[in-house]
């Protein structure tokens, strides 16, 4: 099972669409997660067309149009693993604290999250914290990223790409 997992898309006040790169890739998952800050719900709507089965949540920075579709967290099972997702708030530095509080009573084995456009792959008290930074934006990483989740014989590991 592969997740294609982006956040921070910022579309269109950061770029004018997804980066092809990230299309081409997510091409062969079988689940895509979007951890808040779209701008845009056309984002959705691009990732839908290659990759039917999407979730989302809002992020701190999407208009009411936005907000009023997308929950601001959600928790998915999927093959036998639960997965929190959400946007994040507050300072960077302290986001892996702050998401963990919110879905400590979840028993999750995976936070999705965004908010810092920094990216994330760091595993504390046996759940991955997962951030695939923005393809967008880099005001607090030295670059674009997006990221992937794999489950495999029951383990999840996360990668982080580059673009």
């Amino acid at each position: 099972m592969m997740i294609g997992v982006i956040s921070d898309t910022h579309i269109p006040d950061r770029a004018d669409r997804i980066p092809e790169k990230i299309l081409d890739d997510f091409k062969n998952v079988n689940l895509i997660l979007h951890a808040g800050d779209l701008v845009e719900l056309g984002v959705l709507e691009t990732l839908r067309k290659i990759c039917p089965n999407v979730k989302a949540v809002q992020g701190n920075m999407d208009p009411p149009s936005v907000r009023k579709i997308l929950p601001e967290k959600e928790v998915i099972e999927i093959n036998g693993k639960k997965l929190g997702l959400i946007h994040g708030s507050g300072h960077p530095n302290k986001l892996i604290d702050s998401t963990g509080d919110i879905f400590k009573n979840e028993k999750v084995d995976v936070i999705v999250f965004g908010h810092s456009h920094a990216p994330v792959n760091e595993r504390r008290a046996g759940v991955l914290y997962f951030n695939p930074g923005s393809p967008t934006d880099k005001i607090f990483s030295p670059y674009n990223s997006y990221g992937i989740l794999e489950i495999i014989n029951g383990k999840i590991e996360g990668k982080i790409i580059r673009l």
